[in-house]
């Protein structure tokens, strides 16, 4: 072990520097933190944030390869170089604005960009297995920036029989358990994930799962049909009304009705989903298809809450975070199905809506270099703890 990784291990106190890209890949998040302690003692004080745009075509081939039916392994080859490439420049970008050499930064936790997930246990071969799959390896960005870099986190828990997701219940755990409020943290991000957090939780306490769409289902269409990233402002759904053909169509799906433990992504609700979609409801005003999946994203998270979390906790407080509560109208449906529920957006200290789930990342990879696991059993279905992540020294 070299003398670098050693006064690495030593530290009680590291500078660290979370990165993803999230399912939409609109941008990678990075963000510049202190963190301090490890496990239950953890605590983060953020410094920067930043939102480094993937350039667009990029964005659009990571999409083409993250689709069964387009996806080319020499493609896929490429894309894992450029993005830990990216994911570098993002480093190097934040180092910059905050006028800091990368020699007083300890460690990058980088999440990489999901390519594929497969949480159910199918057959392969004579093996039955769970595989998921990030690039942007960290082996270049720790090369590139210099910094010893902590990445690939999910596998480490498929290898025990886990999903491999969600993982941001460590940091909710962590971070939000309230001694007199039961909560209940949502992320949305491409795929929509809740964190359970009854008042004074333990850890064994915690639950959490995909309850569905996010963004994901919207932001596709947004491009389809208005060639935007996004619907900023709610501008295209605020616009539109609820097609009832349409949302019943929606009601069948099986992603977000199953019971939890689960977990889902871009190969359930990505390309080949929307296009269906857009095929059969060609004749639905492009404003009402909008406004019809942003109701049905709020529709499937509660109905989550309703089939498999309110019966064990009733909760006092929704806390939404990710790039969905920045949507005014995905927001106004969460309120209006979550009544006598407080519905308020993430926003604790220096922890905000945008740059939570690069946190995370940034923990998970303190957790690692700390040597504790940090995978929860209930959450991703996993037989036993285990550290995730691989470090990779520059």
């Amino acid at each position: 072990m070299n003398k670098k990784l050693i006064n690495l291990l030593r530290k009680n106190k590291r500078t660290v520097i979370g990165l993803l890209s999230g399912t939409s890949v609109d941008a990678i998040d990075a963000v510049l933190l202190q963190v301090s302690g490890s496990g239950a003692a953890t605590k983060v004080k953020v410094k920067d944030f930043i939102e480094y745009q993937v350039p667009q075509k990029i964005r659009l081939e990571i999409f083409k390869n993250s689709d069964k039916n387009t996806a080319r392994i020499d493609d896929i080859s490429r894309l894992n170089v450029i993005m830990g490439a990216l994911f570098a420049d993002a480093v190097l970008k934040i180092l910059a604005r905050n006028k800091i050499s990368g020699k007083n930064v300890d460690l990058i936790g980088s999440h990489g960009q999901t390519i594929h997930h497969l949480p159910e246990k199918n057959s392969y071969c004579g093996f039955r297995v769970k595989s998921t799959l990030q690039i942007g390896d960290p082996s270049i960005i720790a090369n590139l920036t210099g910094i010893t870099t902590v990445g690939d986190f999910r596998i480490a828990d498929c290898a025990v029989d886990g999903d491999g997701a969600p993982l941001v219940p460590y940091l909710d755990h962590i971070l939000f358990t309230h001694k007199s409020k039961n909560r209940a943290l949502l992320n949305i991000g491409g795929i929509s994930n809740i964190t359970v957090l009854k008042r004074n939780a333990a850890k064994r306490e915690v639950f959490a799962f995909d309850t569905g769409p996010g963004n994901m289902i919207i932001d596709g269409l947004m491009y389809h049909l208005f060639k935007k990233k996004f619907d900023k402002n709610s501008a295209a759904g605020k616009k539109g009304n609820v097609n009832t053909e349409l949302f019943n169509y929606l009601l069948k799906d099986k992603g977000y009705s199953m019971a939890p433990p689960k977990s889902t992504g871009r190969e359930h609700y990505g390309m080949e989903f929307q296009k269906k979609l857009l095929k059969k409801f060609n004749r639905v005003n492009k404003f009402d298809i909008i406004r019809t999946v942003t109701e049905f994203t709020a529709y499937s998270i509660w109905y989550n809450y309703q089939n498999f979390i309110k019966s064990e906790c009733r909760i006092d407080e929704l806390i939404v975070s990710g790039g969905g509560a920045e949507n005014p109208l995905l927001m106004n449906c969460l309120t209006n199905y979550f009544k006598g529920v407080k519905v308020t957006r993430l926003k604790d200290g220096g922890i905000t809506t945008r740059n939570k789930e690069a946190i995370l990342f940034a923990v998970l990879a303190n957790e690692c270099v700390s040597g504790n696991p940090a995978n929860m059993n209930r959450v991703t279905g996993s037989t036993k703890d285990v550290i995730l992540g691989k470090i990779c020294q520059a």
